[in-house]
C-alpha cells in the first residue's frame, strides 16, 4: 500500500514537473481595418471565433484571441491585435492555411454550402491588411489564477535588446522585473504577466526583438498599477531595475481590449 502511494505522488510531482515545463509559441498578428470596413470587421472576427474553436477541438491551437486597440504608436494605426497560441514550434509556423480554415468553416457554418463558405472567407479577407505579424516564444511568466475573458486589458509593449546586451536584458526581464509584476499580482494591481522571445532569428535591424504582455482585469485595475511603487526597495534592486531598463529599448506599447476569446 505504501509503495502504490509512492508510486501515485511520484506520478503527481512528474505530471507537474511536465506541466510547468510546457512551452508556450504565440503568434500575434497586427491588423489594420479601414474606417469604412470595421462594423464588417466585427462579423469577421465573431466568424473567425467559431473557425478557431474548431481547430482548437481538433488540438491544432491550444488558443486563440481578438483583442482590440485602444491606442499605441507604430508603424501604421493597427485596429486589432489577433493571438494564436501553439504548444509546438512547429505547427506555429505551419498555422493555418486557407484551405484548413476553409474546413473548419463548413463545420462550423454546415448550413453553408462550399461556394458560399469560399464567397464568405474571400469577403472577410478582403476587408483586412495583415501589416505584422510576429512569432514568439513564451520565456517566462508570473504564476496566478487570472481568467482570460472579454472586458479585461492588456498592455502589448514591444522591445528591442540593445545591441550586444541581449542576455542582459532577459536576465534582467526574468530575474528583476518578474518579481517586480508577482509582487503586483499578490497586491490586487495586476492580473498576468508573460515575457517572450522572438522565435525566428532577426538581424539588427528588426524593430523589436521581445514583447512582454502585461494583463488586468480592468481599468482601476491598470491604472492603479501605474501609481505602483515598491517603498521597500533596496538601493542594490533600483540599481538593477535601472540596469535593466538601460538593456532595452522599449520601441511600442499597445493597450487593448480583450473582445473574443477561445479556450
Amino acid at each position: 500500500m505504501k509503495k502504490l502511494l509512492m508510486l501515485l505522488i511520484c506520478g503527481m510531482i512528474w505530471a507537474g514537473s511536465v506541466f510547468a515545463q510546457s512551452i508556450q509559441y504565440m503568434v500575434f498578428e497586427f491588423i489594420k481595418v479601414s474606417n469604412e470596413q470595421l462594423f464588417d470587421y466585427i462579423e469577421y472576427k465573431d466568424f473567425m471565433e467559431k473557425v478557431y474553436r474548431q481547430a482548437l477541438n481538433d488540438k491544432l491551437i491550444k488558443g486563440w484571441e481578438y483583442w482590440r486597440v485602444q491606442n499605441g504608436e507604430g508603424q501604421s494605426n493597427y485596429q486589432c491585435i489577433m493571438v494564436t497560441y501553439y504548444d509546438d514550434p512547429v505547427k506555429m509556423m505551419n498555422g493555418m492555411d486557407d484551405e484548413t480554415i476553409i474546413n473548419y468553416t463548413k463545420i462550423a457554418y454546415p448550413h453553408l454550402n462550399d461556394e458560399q463558405v469560399r464567397t464568405v472567407f474571400q469577403q472577410a479577407l478582403g476587408i483586412r491588411e495583415l501589416p505584422m505579424r510576429l512569432y514568439m516564444k513564451e520565456l517566462s511568466c508570473t504564476q496566478d489564477q487570472f481568467q482570460f475573458k472579454p472586458g479585461i486589458l492588456a498592455s502589448f509593449d514591444l522591445m528591442k535588446a540593445v545591441e550586444g546586451r541581449y542576455q542582459d536584458y532577459e536576465k534582467a526581464e526574468i530575474d528583476v522585473f518578474k518579481p517586480i509584476h508577482q509582487n503586483k499580482i499578490a497586491q490586487g494591481m495586476m492580473g498576468h504577466w508573460s515575457f517572450l522571445r522572438a522565435a525566428l532569428p532577426q538581424g539588427s535591424e528588426a524593430s523589436s526583438t521581445h514583447l512582454t504582455m502585461n494583463l488586468f482585469k480592468d481599468y482601476v485595475q491598470f491604472f492603479n498599477s501605474q501609481e505602483y511603487e515598491d517603498m521597500h526597495q533596496t538601493a542594490e534592486q533600483r540599481a538593477a531595475v535601472n540596469a535593466g531598463l538601460n538593456s532595452r529599448d522599449q520601441k511600442w506599447i499597445y493597450l487593448a481590449t480583450l473582445e473574443n476569446v477561445v479556450r
